[in-house]
């Protein structure tokens, strides 16, 4: 089993080569250029040094969210672009999945943060059962003020990965409880998603879509769509004033 993995669903872009039980290539930029100007050019470089084609690979796997409104979209557009001229699968793995597995064989609670702009983060809960990393919660955007609320609830140690952590680093220094994990756990990788991806597949879960039919999923509109809708209720307002 071959599997081409991608993220663009944060600040870094990385990619990955998954070949039966091993990582054979990853590549992950994270510096001041766009995922549009990155993704293409890191999986040409990456194959031809592996010595592998597109077309070699049984599946793709893709972060779908939460995450960048654009980086998700660019993400979802090269999934679908090479699924659909190779005629291969796509596998939607969601991000904040893909960060937690970045933390394994740990009995504390991991939570990972994206920062969502606004004093809020893409968040969920997760721990670790045997060798099955478990969601304890659904995706959420929240403000970190209430993350902090609900994980001193657990009454044990949590670790907190993501792009959120630099952000809010001083705010979870407060708590004894609380641990960040370190500058190298603290971005999405696209090995997490490809190993994902794969454990899924092993397990016999129909995890597989039609490239066409793969979307991202976002888990609050968008900053123009906010923006349209507040203008929108002005405008409103001043008509009945």
């Amino acid at each position: 089993m071959k599997i081409l993995a991608l993220d663009t669903s944060g600040q870094a872009a990385s990619v990955a080569v998954l070949e039966e039980d091993r990582i054979v290539g990853e590549y992950t930029i994270h510096y001041n250029m766009t995922h549009s100007q990155t993704i293409m050019p890191m999986i040409a470089q990456m194959l031809e040094l592996i010595q592998q084609k597109v077309e070699d690979m049984d599946y793709i796997a893709c972060t779908q969210g939460p995450g960048s409104f654009t980086g998700l979209r660019i993400g979802a557009a090269t999934a679908k672009g090479l699924a659909y001229a190779h005629s291969i699968p796509v596998i939607p793995v969601p991000t904040l999945d893909v960060l937690a597995y970045n933390i394994f064989d740990t009995g504390k609670i991991i939570c990972p943060i994206m920062d969502a702009r606004r004093q809020q983060v893409y968040t969920a809960f997760y721990e670790w059962r045997g060798t099955s990393l478990s969601r304890l919660t659904e995706y959420e955007a929240l403000p970190i003020e209430e993350v902090v609320v609900r994980a001193r609830q657990y009454g044990k140690q949590v670790v907190f990965v993501g792009d959120g952590v630099a952000v809010y680093k001083e705010k979870l220094a407060e708590f004894d409880e609380f641990l960040c994990a370190p500058l190298g756990n603290n971005l999405q990788r696209a090995g997490c998603a490809a190993a994902l991806a794969a454990q899924w597949i092993n397990e016999g879960k129909e995890v597989a879509i039609d490239g066409k039919d793969f979307a991202p999923f976002y888990l609050r509109k968008s900053q123009a769509e906010r923006e349209l809708e507040e203008k929108n209720v002005a405008k409103e307002g001043n008509t009945y004033a």
